[in-house]
Formats: structure tokens, C-alpha cells, sequence
């Protein structure tokens, strides 16, 4: 049986296309959980598929590749004693690094088969902070070779509200620039899938071609077939490089686990209201106009009463 979600940002304690940073506790940095050999093992698979569909890095990132490396290493082995170093989970863990932590292989790489995160370099350029390095296996309805290398407000230019000139584009681009070593910051975000898929990469033209034709995902009974996927997001400055390292976590849960969530009644309450409360860009960006209604009517019936409509 599977346990309640970790994260659910669905809970009134996170607002969709809103920014969302609070402060992050260092220690709290990385997660591992039951199923953190399953993602290593996915990890494994895809980068022997096709590496570079799931990792790109510029040749002068190598420096700061190995400085997550280290944060990595020091982080596992300090915060994890139960599991790191001499377990199972662990040996499998450095098999995996040895096989690509070599003179001819990223320091990046070799960092992310050592957590469930995907780890994503951010560089500061004469254009703001552009993408300069990744290992982004658990990609959340994007691609990382149509983002590589790009600045922030071109990366997020199909978010409404995101792109180019507006109002959290300018924030988050301040927010960058003042980060401090010793303030690391993290975020939540979810969204609805069909399917229980942690690789889940689409093309701008695919995303933009789902928005237009509104066609329903989720069957008849939306509320029973669909997986919600929270990220966890965390940012922290590097001391040495000075590069900003972005984490992105993936939790995946078939939408009735919420049914034993001892909070049931509040989590669908406050899910139903921030489906109710999208609007019709922020809908087509997720994918869910055409079955917002009936998620909505179905978590209703979970929290017992009714959440009135935007």
C-alpha cells in the first residue's frame, strides 16, 4: 500500500504561476525515500538510451560540476548515516558513479546518479542567467535540448505569466542575482499525468498543440486515473564558482492515494479550489481544460462540499 504524498503544494500553501520561494533548512536539501533505487535505476536506462537527451553541459562548466559533485558526496554521507555509506542502496549508488565519474565524464552526471533529483547549473551572462549545464532525466512537460543555454525568460516563455517583460520574470531574474550562500530557497509545483512516467519531456510545439485542441486525458473518471506530480524545487548558490545549482525533485502519486491521506478532506477541498481557480491560459498551459470541471465536481465529493468556481 502505498504511504500518503510527501509534498502537496495542492493544500493552500503554495498558489500555482505564482513564484513561491520560502527559506530552505540545508539539511532538508536532499531526499531519499523507498524508491530511491527505482529512480537511479530509471536514471541509469535512460542516460544509456541516449545521454543526450538527458544531459548537456558547456565545456567550462566543468569546475562547478565538480563542486555539486562534492556538495553531493558530503551532503549524502553527513545527512543520511542510516543509509550512506555500506548499504545496498549506496553500493548501487557508486557503481553507477564509477562507471562515469572519469576523466572522460561529467562531474554533473556522475552527481545525479547519486540522488533522486535532477541537477540543473544556472551561469550568469550578459542576458541574465541562462541554463549552462544539466542532468535533467525527470523532465515535467519540457525539453532540455530546446532550453540549453537559454536565459531564464526565453525558458519560461510559454508559462503564463513567465515570459519576457513581465512582472515575475523581472523577480525571479532579481532573485537570482541576490541569492546568498547561506540562504538557499525552495518551491513547490504540481501538475495532472495519465500515466505513472518520471520521464516526461515535451517540445514547445507538442505543448502548444495539446493547448489548442483541449481534448480530455483522463477517461471517465478523472479523479481515478489521474497521477499527480509535485516538484520540489531548491536553489543555492555555489561558493567557489559562484553558479547557482537547481534542483528538481519529482513525488508521483495515483490521485486515490489522497483517499488515506488522514487530511483527505482539506487536501481535496483545497486541490478542488486552485483547479477552480485557474484561468483559461494557465488551463491550456496544463493541459487540463477540458477535464478541469469533472476533477474538480469529483474532489468535491472527497471533501464533502462544494468549491465555488473562479
Amino acid at each position: 500500500m502505498r504511504t500518503p504524498p510527501t509534498h502537496t503544494p495542492y493544500d493552500g500553501s503554495s498558489t500555482p504561476f505564482t513564484i513561491g520561494l520560502r527559506p530552505l533548512d540545508i539539511a532538508t536539501w536532499l531526499e531519499i525515500d523507498d524508491h530511491y533505487e527505482a529512480y537511479l535505476v530509471e536514471k541509469r536506462r535512460l542516460i544509456a538510451k541516449d545521454v543526450e537527451a538527458v544531459f548537456r553541459a558547456e565545456p567550462e562548466t566543468e569546475a562547478a560540476q565538480a563542486e555539486v559533485l562534492g556538495l553531493v558526496r558530503e551532503h549524502l554521507v553527513d545527512g543520511f548515516p542510516a543509509v550512506f555509506p555500506g548499504t545496498r542502496q549506496w553500493e548501487a549508488a557508486l557503481a553507477a558513479l564509477d562507471a562515469v565519474a572519469s576523466e572522460d565524464h561529467p562531474r554533473l552526471l556522475a552527481a545525479s546518479l547519486l540522488v533522486q533529483e535532477d541537477l540543473v547549473l544556472m551561469r550568469r551572462g550578459e542576458e541574465g542567467w541562462r541554463l549552462a549545464a544539466a542532468s535533467l532525466c525527470f523532465p515535467s512537460s519540457w525539453s532540455l535540448a530546446e532550453k540549453f543555454g537559454k536565459p531564464m525568460h526565453e525558458i519560461h516563455a510559454p508559462v503564463p505569466g513567465f515570459g519576457a517583460g513581465t512582472r515575475n520574470a523581472d523577480l525571479i531574474a532579481r532573485m537570482f542575482d541576490n541569492l546568498r550562500l547561506d540562504r538557499p530557497v525552495e518551491r513547490l509545483n504540481w501538475s495532472l499525468q495519465t500515466d505513472a512516467e518520471l520521464h516526461k519531456p515535451m517540445s514547445s510545439q507538442a505543448l502548444d498543440e495539446r493547448a489548442a485542441s483541449r481534448t480530455p486525458r483522463f477517461g471517465d473518471a478523472p479523479a481515478q486515473n489521474a497521477f499527480v506530480r509535485v516538484e520540489r524545487q531548491t536553489l543555492r548558490k555555489l561558493p567557489v564558482s559562484g553558479d547557482i545549482l537547481f534542483t528538481i525533485r519529482i513525488f508521483l502519486d495515483p490521485m486515490p492515494v489522497l483517499d488515506r491521506h488522514p487530511e483527505r478532506a482539506s487536501l481535496a477541498r483545497s486541490f478542488a479550489a486552485q483547479l477552480a481557480s485557474l484561468d483559461e491560459r494557465q488551463l491550456d498551459y496544463k493541459g487540463l481544460t477540458a477535464d478541469r470541471d469533472r476533477l474538480v465536481a469529483a474532489l468535491e465529493r472527497k471533501a464533502g462540499e462544494p468549491v465555488a468556481a473562479g
